[in-house]
């Protein structure tokens, strides 16, 4: 059932509505892939990264075009990023999995505890 064609579907729509509405999915997508379809955390890597690309390009450029996503202020950011990613992309697959799953695992409980005490600012 959870690994079915239809249930997979539903997953991806899931995903693709937190990642339109700028929560992400991603994590989510990793932990559905390893956990319950027991893939390898390599595999699930590169299938989160072939989900977020296109997903974000979308969104943000949807953002852009309603006038809430200024280029000048997070292009450094979009470049360092980059760079970074290609960067650690080539050196990773030399490192652990399971310390990289721990990495992970505890980054998403950070991100979770940030969240639950998110307050707007006024």
């Amino acid at each position: 059932m959870l690994s079915s064609f239809l249930f997979s579907v539903l997953i991806g729509t899931l995903l693709g509505f937190l990642s339109g509405i700028g929560t992400g999915g991603g994590s989510l997508l990793i932990l559905y892939l390893t956990l319950v379809l027991s893939m390898p955390q390599n595999e699930a890597k590169i299938i989160n990264l072939l989900f977020f690309l296109p997903s974000s390009v979308i969104a943000s450029l949807f953002r852009w075009k309603q006038g809430s996503l200024e280029i000048k202020k997070i292009l450094p950011a979009i470049l360092a990023g980059s760079v970074f990613a290609g960067i650690f992309a080539f050196f990773s697959p030399s490192w652990n999995v399971d310390l990289l799953k721990k990495l992970f695992g505890i980054l998403l409980i950070f991100t979770g505890l940030r969240e639950m005490r998110y307050r707007p600012k006024k």
